[in-house]
């Protein structure tokens, strides 16, 4: 079981944007993530960047307003 994975709700650990709550969209072949947030657009990631948390949401072709709808009622 991976613990990176689509709808998975995740904290940022490192960079300008550490300590923000995302959820990843996409996992490539490679198994490199894709994440968006509240105040971090879409973009590629790596996984060691990521602390997983426990919540998961359902999000199919989501678009950026249902994906901080989600993340403000995970919070």
């Amino acid at each position: 079981m991976a613990l990176i994975e689509e709808g998975r709700i995740c904290v940022l650990r490192t960079g300008r944007n550490a300590g923000q709550k995302v959820i990843v969209i996409q996992v490539d072949a490679k198994g490199q993530p894709t994440i968006e947030g509240i105040t971090v657009k879409k973009k590629k990631c790596n996984a060691r960047h990521l602390f997983p948390t426990a919540s998961k949401v359902e999000l199919r072709n989501a678009s950026r307003e249902e994906i901080t709808k989600a993340l403000k009622e995970g919070m």
